[in-house]
Parts: C-alpha cells; structure tokens; sequence
C-alpha cells in the first residue's frame, strides 16, 4: 500500500461525518484504491470510533484505546500501525484542507531525498489565517523557545500537516513517549538525532475551528516539562 492518511481524534462526533465525506471523496479521486484512511480514536466518550467504525467505506479503519491520553499517544499508535510507504497526518477538522494532503505529496515527489515532510506556517505569507492574537503570540514564543534553548532547526514543529516514511516512522515513533502537544518536536528531534532527512513546505491554515482542546497556561506549563524530558532523551540517544 504506498499511502496512509492519520488522524487522531478526541471526541469528535459533531464534525467526523463532514471529515469523513470530504476526505473519502477526496482519497477516491486523487489516490484511486492504493491508500487508507486511518483514524486512531484516542479516548473518546461520545462514540467518534463508532462512527469511523460504520462509514461505508472498505479504505477507513479505526484503531481505539481508553482512557484518553493525547494526541502524541494517537499519532503514535496510528504511525507504528499504518499500512502505507509514505503516513501522512491531519487533524480531524482539516485545518489545512484535504487539497494540503495532495500538495504535500507533489512537493515531497520534488524532495525525494527528503524521510519526512513538514507543513510550515511561518514559510507561508497567510500561515496563521484566523488565529487571535494571543495564539499567534503563544506559538511565536513556542518556535523561539525551542529554536533558542532546545536546539529546533526547522521553522515549524507544531503544525498539524506532516508526512513521514514508513521506515521514518518506525525509527522515529518506536522512541517517542510524549503523550501530548510536545510530540511533534520530539519526533522532529530525535529524527534528527538518528540521521534522518526533514523537509519543510509552506502550509497555510484554511479552516480555523474556534473551541480547540488547548488551554494555553496548562498546556505550556506540560508542554516545557516535556521539553526537558525530550532533551535529556535525545541526549541519551546521541549517547
């Protein structure tokens, strides 16, 4: 199978019919048969995996686990469990469109050297279309932090739009532990750390869901605790 498309997913009931019609619509036209839509349910109390579960469509499964742990616990999974040469992931809104998904796959086409694909908002002239102030503040703080103190080269770690090999993926996800918002950079790191190949296209934010699931004080407070539990790892992997 030469695709998977990813998506973690935490009680998503009111938007999983309208994700699951766009991306099914878009996967026949532009993959025909040779892909999956896999859904990694992380949790969830009102009935998302069900729904992914009955939709009429033989390329979408559904991997679920309790209790709720994070995404990075879903990702995880879903990467070590996909199918597909080439594991792209997406949030469950389609922040960036299901038309990234193919862009994506054109640019790492034109990157062929390149293990995994990351989407950069700070690359793209409309990147953070539709966030308030203070999340755009947040996330610019959050780049600086890590570029500054934690050794990050890329200029995005926390996009939602990344797509990594299938040898990519079980070197870099076989390592990781972080459970919640920090994963991404530790996947990022310790691909780095094992010699691996990162590539970053522009990625613009198309639709912006209000009501996300992070709390930005609790969140950042988790967030730089995992940071330094990334460094002393990537450190020991270095070793």
């Amino acid at each position: 199978m030469k695709l998977t498309i990813l998506i973690p997913m935490y009680n998503e009931q009111a938007i999983l019919p309208d994700t699951l019609a766009t991306l099914s619509a878009y996967a026949r036209e532009h993959f025909v048969s040779d892909y999956e839509l896999l859904f990694v349910d992380d949790g969830s109390t009102d009935g998302s995996a069900e729904i992914v579960e009955n939709y009429p469509d033989e390329a979408t499964r559904v991997l679920r686990y309790t209790p709720n742990r994070g995404k990075g616990c879903a990702v995880r999974t879903g990467m070590l469990d996909a199918r597909g040469e080439r594991i792209l992931f997406t949030d469950c809104d389609l922040a960036y469109g299901v038309e990234a998904l193919g862009d994506l796959l054109a640019f790492w086409d034109a990157h062929p050297e390149a293990d995994a694909v990351v989407g950069s908002r700070p690359l793209h002239p409309d990147g953070y279309r539709g966030y308030t102030l203070l999340r755009k503040l947040f996330s610019r703080t959050y780049r600086f932090v890590l570029r500054l103190f934690f050794g990050l080269r890329l200029s995005d770690s926390q996009s939602g739009l990344k797509g990594f090999s299938r040898t990519a993926a079980r070197e870099i996800f076989s390592r990781c532990e972080i459970d919640r918002f920090a994963f991404d950079f530790e996947a990022i790191m310790i691909g780095e750390t094992l010699g691996l190949r990162f590539a970053e296209m522009p990625a613009c934010v198309v639709n912006n869901r209000t009501g996300g699931k992070v709390s930005l004080v609790k969140d950042s407070l988790r967030m730089l605790r995992d940071l330094f539990r990334i460094r002393r790892r990537v450190r020991r992997i270095k070793r």
